[in-house]
């Protein structure tokens, strides 16, 4: 009982994994992100096409068609960097993985590079959700940020804590 009482609580901080525009994930022209069917998260509207990892963690995924990266962190925290809307059927055209599933990732490493024009033509948006997958059965909270603009690798987006 008194282990419960005075354990800290440990945050976590889930920093920009591209720059951009910081935008709401219910503002996501996608019912899939903004009804959270994937689970809370928040979006960036990126102006440049580096991806790189929010946080220390290991691979999970790499889409096959490249265009979305799962991470987990080492406190079990699953994130979703989903490039775009409609990118699957670009079939891996216009992006550049710089790692691969199962491997192990620092906060500010580079992932991937984007053709960003490529995917604004061939795509329907070059929006990317940053989802947090596990959200709904994790036993933290989330706290998303009020900043607009996202300098990557540095602006804190997303911070999870045990609840």
């Amino acid at each position: 009982m008194f282990k419960k009482l005075f354990k800290q609580k440990k945050e976590e901080n889930i920093v920009a994994p591209l720059n951009g525009k910081i935008v709401p994930i219910e503002e996501v022209p996608d019912p899939v992100f903004n009804q959270k069917m994937m689970g809370e998260g928040i979006a960036i509207i990126p102006d440049e096409g580096l991806v790189y990892s929010p946080v220390n963690g290991k691979v999970i995924q790499l889409a096959e068609t490249k265009h979305a990266i799962g991470i987990v962190t080492d406190s079990g925290v699953e994130i979703l960097i989903h490039i775009g809307l409609e990118t699957v059927g670009l079939k891996g055209e216009g992006f550049t993985a710089k790692v691969k599933t199962g491997e192990e990732v620092s906060a500010g490493q580079l992932l991937m590079e984007v053709d960003l024009d490529y995917i604004g033509e061939h795509a329907s948006n070059t929006i990317t959700p940053i989802v947090i997958t596990n959200s709904a059965e994790d036993n933290k909270s989330y706290q998303f940020t009020s900043e607009t603009i996202a300098k990557a690798k540095e602006t804190v987006i997303i911070t999870a804590e045990d609840k």
